[in-house]
C-alpha cells in the first residue's frame, strides 16, 4: 500500500498524538454541480471520494481494496477540502494491523460498491478507530440523501462515465491493490528502506571517493612542494580541505541522529523487550478456555434484556472465542456492550465476572490490542477497573487476572501503562495509574487467591521497563504495598514475587532502595 518514491511513514507517536485529516476530493471535478439539475432535479456541490491522512500518508479505498499514498499523491491533485479530524494515541504497528485486517475482511476490492460500500464508508470506520470522529454525515450519506432509489442506477451509469473506474483512484500513476498480497504493506515498506539505504550507501560511497581524492591531490601537492612547486598555494588547500571536513562532520554530528538511527533505536528497544520477556517472562493465567468462558457468559445472561445491538457484539463474542475468528468481527457497538455489562446495577454479578473472563481469554490472544484502542472513547474497561474496591471479590479476582493477561503480549501490556490522561466520573485518570490501583488493592487483600493474582500483576508490571516521570511515582507507590505485603510473612511463592519485584522497581526508581532502608523490613533477612 505504499507507493513507490514515498518515504516511510513517520511512525514515532509523541504524547500530544499524531494528528489525523480528512482529505475530500470532488471525483467530478465540478461536473456533478452541472449536470446533477438536469439528472435528478437538484443541485449536487459533488461527488465526494474521502481518504484519512495519519503518519503521513494517505489510505483510501476503491475497486482494488485498500491503498496508501503521500497525502494529496493520487491523480486526483489537490483536495477539495481538509478537516482535521482529530488527534490519535494509536501506535503505528496496531494501526497497521488494523489496516490489513480491513483490507483482507470488509474492504476487499471485490467487496467495493460505488454507492453502497466505498471510500467513505472506509474513511468512517477508520476515523472512528483512529480518533472517535466521523465523516461529516452528508458525505457518507450522499446516496440516500442525494438520489431517489428509482434514479440511483442512472447516476450510477453517469458517475462510471465521469468516473471510469468508479471510486477508484490511482496514486503517483501507479494503481495499488491490497488483493496483490496480505503482506503488500509490509514488503513495500520493506523495498522503500533498501532503496533508502540503497541511497545512503551511495552517497557514502560518494562521500568516501571524494575523501580519497582530496587525500590524493594533497598528496599530489606535497610531491610538488617537495620538487619546490606550489608550495605555499598546497599548505593553505592543505588546510583548507582539513577544516571544510572538520566543519562537515561537526555539522553531521549537531544535527542530531537520522531516521535511520531512530529506526535502529526503536529495533534495540524491542530486542531489549525480548530478551526482557526471555529472562522474566510475564506470569500469565494459562488455564483459561475461551469457549468455556464465553458459555458461561451466555449462562449468565439468560433473562437479561439485550436489545438488538448487544445481541450482535454477543454473537460476535463467540465468533471471536469459540470459532476462532480475527479480533476484527468485534464491531464497533461491542465495547458499548461491555460497558453496559460491566456498569449496569440491574444485572446479576455472575455476568460481569462472566464478562471479565471472557475478556482474560481474549487478552492471550495477540490481536487484543486493536479491541483495547476501541475503548479510547469512553475508557469502559478501566473506569470500571478504577473502582476495583467497590467490587466484590468474584469481580475483583476476574479483574485482576484480565489485566494480568494482558500481559502476554507487548502491545496491550504497553497499553495498560500508557499515561495519557482521561476523565472519567469527574476525575483525571491515566491507564497506568488505574492499574496501579489495581495491583496495589489486590496486594494489600486479604483473600489469598486475590493477594496471588496481586503479586502476579506486580511482578509483570516492575519487569516492565517503563522511562516516564510518572513511573518513577508508580514504583514509590507499588514499593511501600510490597514492603506493607513483606511485613505481615506471606507464603514462600508469594514472598518471592513480591521481593523479585522490589529489585527491579529499586533499578526503575533511586527512591526505592531509600524507602526500604527507611521503612523496612531489610530484604536480606529472606534468603
Amino acid at each position: 500500500m505504499s507507493s513507490g518514491s514515498i518515504a516511510e511513514p513517520n511512525t514515532m507517536a509523541s504524547e500530544e498524538g499524531v494528528p489525523v485529516d480528512l482529505y475530500i476530493y470532488d471525483l467530478s471535478n465540478g461536473m456533478a454541480a452541472l449536470l446533477a439539475p438536469s439528472i435528478i432535479g437538484r443541485h449536487v456541490e459533488g461527488v465526494w471520494h474521502t481518504g484519512v491522512v495519519v503518519y503521513e500518508r494517505e489510505y483510501f479505498y476503491g475497486g482494488t481494496g485498500v491503498s496508501s499514498c503521500a497525502p494529496g499523491g493520487t491523480q486526483l491533485g489537490a483536495p477539495y477540502k481538509v478537516e482535521r479530524l482529530g488527534t490519535t494515541f494509536v501506535p503505528f504497528p496496531v494501526f497497521n494491523e488494523y489496516i490489513q485486517g480491513l483490507a483482507t475482511t470488509t474492504y476487499t476490492g471485490s467487496a467495493y460498491r460505488l454507492l453502497e460500500h466505498n471510500c467513505n464508508h472506509f474513511s468512517d470506520e477508520v476515523a472512528q478507530f483512529l480518533c472517535g470522529a466521523r465523516v461529516p454525515k452528508h458525505i457518507v450519506a450522499q446516496p440516500e440523501r442525494d438520489l431517489p432509489p428509482a434514479l440511483r442506477l442512472a447516476l450510477e451509469a453517469v458517475l462510471y462515465k465521469l468516473v471510469p473506474d468508479g471510486d477508484q483512484v490511482y496514486a503517483n500513476g501507479v494503481r495499488h491493490s491490497r488483493r496483490d498480497s496480505p503482506d503488500f504493506l509490509t514488503l513495500n515498506n520493506q523495498i522503500e528502506e533498501a532503496r533508502v539505504a540503497s541511497q545512503e550507501l551511495g552517497a557514502r560511497r560518494s562521500t568516501l571517493a571524494e575523501k580519497l581524492a582530496r587525500k590524493e591531490r594533497r598528496k599530489e601537492k606535497k610531491r610538488k612542494k617537495q620538487r619546490g612547486q606550489d608550495g605555499d598555494v598546497a599548505d593553505l588547500d592543505d588546510d583548507m580541505a582539513e577544516a571544510v571536513e572538520v566543519v562537515t562532520e561537526q555539522r553531521a554530528a549537531l544535527a542530531g541522529p537520522s531516521s535511520r538511527d531512530l529506526d535502529a533505536e526503536a529495533d534495540e528497544r524491542l530486542a531489549e523487550e525480548q530478551r526482557r520477556r526471555a529472562r522474566d517472562p510475564p506470569i500469565i493465567y494459562r488455564d483459561i478456555d475461551g469457549a468455556q468462558e464465553f458459555e458461561a457468559f451466555s449462562k449468565a445472561l439468560e433473562g437479561a434484556e439485550l436489545n438488538a445491538d448487544e445481541q450482535q457484539s454477543l454473537d460476535e463474542l463467540q465468533q471471536y472465542l469459540v470459532q476462532g475468528e480475527g479480533s476484527w468481527v468485534l464491531g464497533d457497538e461491542f465495547l458499548s456492550f461491555i460497558g453496559r455489562v460491566l456498569s449496569d446495577d440491574g444485572l446479576k454479578s455472575e455476568c460481569r465476572v462472566g464478562a471479565l473472563r471472557c475478556l482474560a481469554a481474549a487478552a492471550l490472544r495477540d490481536d487484543v490490542s486493536l479491541l483495547l484502542h476501541q475503548d479510547r472513547r469512553h475508557h469502559a474497561l478501566l473506569a470500571y477497573a478504577h473502582r476495583v474496591d467497590a467490587h466484590p471479590p468474584p469481580e475483583q479476582l476476574a479483574l485482576a487476572v484480565f489485566i494480568c493477561n494482558l500481559f502476554e503480549n507487548t502491545s496491550s501490556s504497553e497499553w495498560l501503562l500508557y499515561i495519557s490522561e482521561w476523565e472519567a466520573n469527574g476525575q483525571t485518570l491515566s491507564n497506568i495509574r488505574v492499574t496501579t490501583k489495581v495491583c496495589v488493592h489486590c496486594v494489600l487483600s486479604e483473600a489469598g487467591e486475590l493477594r496471588d493474582a496481586g503479586t502476579a500483576l506486580l511482578y509483570n508490571v516492575a519487569t516492565k521497563e517503563v522511562k516516564t516521570v510518572v513511573f518513577d511515582e508508580v514504583c514509590v507507590e507499588l514499593c511501600m504495598a510490597v514492603l506493607q505485603l513483606v511485613a505481615w510473612a506471606p507464603g514462600e511463592e508469594t514472598l518471592w514475587r513480591a521481593l523479585a519485584a522490589l529489585a527491579r522497581l529499586g533499578a526503575h526508581s533511586a527512591e526505592v532502595p531509600q524507602l526500604v532502608a527507611m521503612v523496612g523490613p531489610d530484604p536480606s533477612a529472606f534468603r
